[in-house]
């Protein structure tokens, strides 16, 4: 069995070179190779393209590249979640692009397996889709997306053996184990290294052939933070209302995916005899609530909220190509999500706003379009009375006639043919105050 080099952060860091193109492991901080990022940023390295989920928290990892100067391009699927990434690229001192979580995932896959490129039905209809190549498909418009490649990659993982054989814990396998086949030079930042056989065989996920160099390198509790709360226990009633609406829409065995916002307080209702399994697209089937404890991501698998969470019996854990292919590939029953606009052909705008750049579409397009039922809880107007139920969405498309049932503060819609029909009427609210705040037809289906 082969030997790989084990080197230092800062040896590591001179593997990269100028207008190198490197691919960066993490969702958030869980699963990121903070030390190698860290030594890089202490570099002169400069016009480096940064491929990840985003760049990470800032003064962290990633962010250090951005406010040294040093990166010329940015490629992700949620920028939002760093202040510093969106002013640089407002203020047009970073380049980047924007790909939904599932397809930066599958393109690095893709990149890594040799395949020139694939066709995905993600993103179809929207702004993400401009310029790009498409293809109806059994019916299905989809977009083409080439696999990408890199110089160099920096992964982390839990273990290593001498040979370079990797094993990640809970959720940190997210984009790693794609970005350790998909570049020149991959060099693995790993909490240990053990001899060749330590590791049970069952137990390896990426492979001795696709990794260069190993860096021994221990995290510390600052690295990955601790449990925060989402605020779902201080949630207002009317929130809450909506959530248990949507909660009866679910089955016993249904495999659901919850959005930020009011989706996430379903979670909080669930009850263990329910028997609903959730899903959440960083890398996890069977999340269970939040640590009782506290305790934080150093002991926890984390959400796509990056809030540490506990793993209910059968749970299972996975990388972001496997969690994406279980949504575009019709295997998480229903989505709920939260909304900015549902019009009456189905089209859902959930994830830009007018004024602000479009740097954060995250996994919201796979979702809205690969799940078998997508249902969309929100307020039925905005803050200025505006209805968020429309004729034609005004805003960016998040996924194109994808939305099945939606429920408000007011009542609860279905899409059908005609378009909205009205099947109930929330606690409280007249038909009439439902047809003056609504700004689009619908048919009274109301028993």
């Amino acid at each position: 069995m082969k030997k790989v080099s084990i080197i230092s952060a800062q040896e590591a860091a001179q593997k990269v070179t100028d207008d190198d193109t490197i691919l960066c492991g993490g969702f958030g901080m869980t699963g990121a190779p903070v030390h190698l990022l860290h030594a890089l940023a202490e570099t002169d390295r400069k016009n480096l393209t940064y491929i990840g989920n985003n760049v990470g928290e800032p003064g962290l990892g990633g962010d250090r590249l951005l406010t040294n100067g040093q990166l010329k391009k940015m490629i992700g699927s949620y920028f939002t979640s760093n202040p510093n990434a969106v002013k640089w690229a407002q203020e047009g001192k970073v380049d980047y692009d924007l790909l939904p979580q599932g397809t930066l995932g599958e393109a690095i896959r893709a990149g890594g397996m040799g395949i020139g490129g694939f066709f995905t039905p993600t993103s179809a209809g929207t702004v993400l889709a401009e310029k790009k190549e498409t293809k109806t498909i059994n019916g299905i418009e989809q977009v083409f997306v080439e696999g990408i490649r890199g110089n160099v990659a920096f992964v982390r993982a839990w273990k290593a053996d001498t040979a370079g054989n990797l094993t990640y814990r809970m959720t940190e396998q997210n984009f790693n184990p794609a970005m350790a086949t998909a570049a020149d030079i991959v060099i693995a930042e790993v909490e240990e290294i053990v001899a060749v056989g330590e590791i049970d065989p069952n137990q390896i996920h990426t492979q001795a052939c696709f990794v260069d160099y190993l860096v021994e390198a221990k995290l510390q509790k600052e690295h990955l933070g601790s449990s925060a709360s989402v605020g779902s226990k201080k949630a207002g009633e009317v929130r809450l209302n909506i959530a248990r609406r949507a909660l009866e829409e679910l089955n016993k065995g249904d495999i659901v995916n919850l959005g930020i916002g009011i989706p996430t307080l379903v979670a909080d209702l669930i009850k263990e005899e329910d028997g609903i399994i959730l899903h959440t697209e960083n890398g996890m089937l069977g999340v269970g609530p939040e640590p009782a404890d506290g305790s934080g991501a150093m002991t926890n698998p984390v959400n796509a909220g990056k809030i540490p969470v506990t793993a209910v019996k059968g749970a299972s854990y996975f990388d972001t190509a496997t969690s994406f292919g279980m949504i575009r590939g019709k295997h998480v029953d229903v989505a709920i999500m939260g909304g900015l606009e549902v019009d009456e052909k189905g089209n859902l705008a959930n994830w830009a706003v007018p004024g602000k750049p479009l740097l954060g579409v995250g996994g919201a397009m796979d979702l809205a379009s690969g799940s078998k039922k997508l249902i969309i809880t929100m307020n039925h107007n905005n803050k200025d009375g505006s209805p968020k139920l429309v004729k034609a969405c005004e805003l960016p498309i998040t996924a194109m006639n994808a939305v099945d049932l939606v429920i408000t503060d007011k009542a609860v819609f279905k899409l059908g043919e005609s378009g909205f029909e009205l099947v109930e009427l929330m606690s409280g609210v007249s038909l009439e105050e439902v047809e003056k705040s609504t700004g689009v037809e619908f048919l009274n289906r109301l028993k």
